[in-house]
């Protein structure tokens, strides 16, 4: 009898970074409609404001990524390259290369089925900060990114995509890099003003 796969949450906001010129197509058309590119790459950032996997607590801990997919994002093959905030205990580091990878299922589980090499995952210092609207995204020498919501009208509302089927979340603020640079796996990437994302995440598993 198989082993039932361990329970776990992650509340918190996620922020990403792409290549693409304008708001990332992905979000509305499922990842069935190619970047405005043709390709993707992207950083990206979580806080953990709330988590646990299999009991131990994982709130206060930041992940970074990166990824780099060769054209619509729903046909697969992607790359993907983890940091796992130093201060994780073995047990959070385990369970969040776990959740990240799509190994247990629940909302990240598509990470099992698209991603067909992973890079590696490694301890990092991985720093996320908010100060007003902008926030900010630290990885050591690897990623360096700040994001901001776009304007729209009135200036005390931000301009959103809501109601939507993103695996990430239903409702994405529409922001833009003020700064958005990579140096890792070989990949040398500057995405200053290009898209980006901000998501209130609530993902679980297994199921």
């Amino acid at each position: 009898m198989s082993k039932a796969l361990p329970e776990w949450r992650l509340k918190g906001e996620l922020i990403l970074n792409c290549n693409c010129t304008v708001f990332c197509p992905c979000v509305v058309s499922l990842g069935k409609h190619p970047p405005t590119e043709g390709y993707c790459q992207a950083w990206m950032g979580v806080r953990i404001d709330e988590g646990h996997f299999d009991g131990e607590n994982l709130g206060g801990l930041n992940i970074g990524m990166v990824l780099d997919i060769p054209g619509n994002m729903g046909r697969g093959n992607w790359k993907a390259a983890a940091y796992i905030d130093e201060r994780a205990s073995e047990k959070a580091y385990d369970g969040l290369l776990d959740i990240f990878s799509g190994k247990v299922r629940g909302t990240t589980g598509l990470f099992s089925m698209l991603v067909s090499e992973f890079l590696g995952a490694q301890r990092a210092p991985v720093i996320f900060e908010t100060e007003g609207r902008k926030r900010r995204l630290m990885v050591g020498k690897f990623i360096q990114g700040e994001i901001e919501p776009i304007g729209g009208p009135d200036p005390d509302k931000e301009v959103m995509v809501t109601n939507t089927g993103y695996w990430m979340g239903p409702d994405i603020t529409i922001a833009t890099a003020n700064k958005g640079k990579v140096r890792a796996h070989g990949r040398v990437w500057d995405f200053d003003g290009r898209s980006a994302e901000i998501c209130q995440i609530d993902w679980h598993g297994p199921t």
